[in-house]
């Protein structure tokens, strides 16, 4: 039995459709209002906010000077708050927490963080023990025989794996480009998309878009009534537009109801532009991934493919389409298509095939392969590779943590420095990879270094050796 021709339009509908999407402005579109007053708001992305870990030793209240001092937030996880604030100042934000004791690594620690600098360590002194000689002791002017205060499987090993079973899932989705995270939404993401259906050209299609159950549901009733034909939801335009430059594609999670579906992005921020599709097949209640490569998709003006038309402008994405239709492009069909009900469930929307920045960057130490390798000659090498079993294996077990951050999957940087000194920053710096190299390094610079490492796509999951030139 087929559809009628003709069925009554809805004239409200339309109206609300074009005021949500701010076509016809009202009180409360702020696209109209910037135009009428001529407003001209820049909206700046805020800074990332890291979390430093060992943020009162040596190295990391460095870090956490030159983090503020680029701008970034900075959460610092310390043991005493007390303690903690007489070292690092009124301005950061302090979390109490223990990587060895996981149960105090709470959400509160990890929420919202983009990146993560680990600085700690086993606390190692001199058997001395008086001032004089601790001071001498951090310069690296003189050795002295050390001692572990702490437990070296229990900080280097077992608390690194703490920190990363904690932050794994935050750090992991920091480092994509995640457009609309539908697991867990915000209040802008909930007010962000609308539908936008074939009544705008007199049809009765009809859909909705809803966040339940850690995702969202686009759902419906499609219609080929009065020439129609199609449902869809559409995000308001994004204010400010994404840069998705560094990016060669987008990806979704989808689970559908075996239909064919468009997706649609746009660079620009009119109303009824020009926008760039890809079709998707999905699979009948099953999850799927659909990578959309940027350079297949399909420039189009209301289904038509628009010949010559320049490239997406990936950095300046405007607003994100998803849709049910009868047609693909140019006047075919859409083999797939039958009117009548569908759903298509959404988890995520994420840029792909980036330049990934590292999210984890570790200050482990040079010499830790070296106990127990083949031809090393101890009595050539550092005190901490010649006692490395006297102080509780700790290069070995720093290994271990190294290698555990590295099969976890978190973007990560691995700074091996050699002896670390009291010493001013700015030298030159050598730097190697296979755990050869000896000398020193002032704290100033390996903090220096662990900061530039979160702003380099060159660093991304690399592991070197550094020290000063000459040393």
């Amino acid at each position: 039995m087929s559809e009628k021709n003709t069925t009554q339009w809805d004239a409200g509908r339309f109206l609300n459709t074009l005021v949500y999407f701010g076509v016809i402005p009202f009180i409360g579109s702020i696209n109209w209002l910037k135009q009428m007053f001529g407003i001209n708001v820049k909206t700046q992305e805020k800074p990332k906010l890291v979390l430093v870990a060992g943020a009162t030793g040596g190295v990391g209240k460095r870090v956490v000077q030159r983090l503020q001092q680029r701008g970034y937030k900075v959460r610092a996880l310390v043991r005493n708050a007390n303690r903690a604030r007489e070292i690092l100042g009124e301005n950061v934000e302090l979390v109490e927490g223990d990587i060895t004791l996981p149960e105090t690594l709470t959400p509160q620690v990890t929420k919202d963080i983009e990146a993560l600098i680990c600085c700690t360590g086993t606390r190692v002194q001199p058997k001395e023990g008086d001032t004089p000689t601790r001071e001498k002791y951090y310069q690296g002017i003189k050795f002295y025989m050390p001692e572990v205060v702490d437990v070296p499987e229990i900080v280097e090993y077992k608390g690194i794996q703490n920190l990363v079973q904690a932050t794994r899932n935050q750090l992991i989705k920091a480092s994509q480009k995640i457009v609309c995270d539908f697991t867990n939404p915000s209040q802008d993401l909930k007010e962000t998309w609308g539908a936008l259906d074939d009544v705008v050209m007199g049809g009765v299609s009809e859909s909705s878009i809803r966040l339940i159950n850690n995702i969202a549901l686009f759902s419906g009733n499609v219609s080929t009534a009065n020439s129609g034909g199609f449902a869809s939801v559409r995000t308001r335009n994004f204010e400010p537009a994404i840069d998705l430059s560094e990016y060669n594609a987008i990806e979704l999670r989808v689970k559908g109801d075996g239909k064919r579906y468009k997706f649609i992005i746009r660079s620009e921020s009119t109303w009824d532009g020009i926008g760039y599709c890809y079709s998707f097949d999905t699979v009948y209640n099953i999850w799927i991934t659909v990578r959309i490569p940027f350079n297949a998709l399909i420039p189009v003006f209301r289904a038509k493919t628009v010949k010559n038309a320049e490239p997406l402008n990936t950095s300046r994405i405007s607003s994100l389409q998803l849709m049910l239709s009868k047609f693909e492009y140019d006047g075919a069909l859409n083999p797939k298509f039958q009117p009548g009900l569908f759903q298509l469930e959404l988890e995520y929307i994420k840029a792909d095939e980036g330049k990934f920045l590292p999210t984890f960057v570790m200050v482990s130490s040079a010499g830790v392969t070296r106990p127990g390798r083949p031809g090393i000659k101890l009595e050539e090498e550092p005190p901490a590779v010649r006692m490395n079993d006297q102080l509780g294996g700790i290069l070995t077990w720093k290994l271990k943590g190294e290698d555990y951050l590295r099969s976890s999957g978190i973007p990560y940087t691995i700074i091996r420095p050699c002896a670390l000194t009291e010493e001013a920053g700015g030298k030159a710096l050598t730097f190697d990879q296979g755990d050869n190299i000896k000398g020193k390094i002032s704290r100033e610079d390996v903090a220096e270094l662990c900061v530039q490492a979160l702003e380099e796509p060159k660093n991304y999951n690399v592991t070197f050796e550094v020290k000063e030139a000459g040393s």
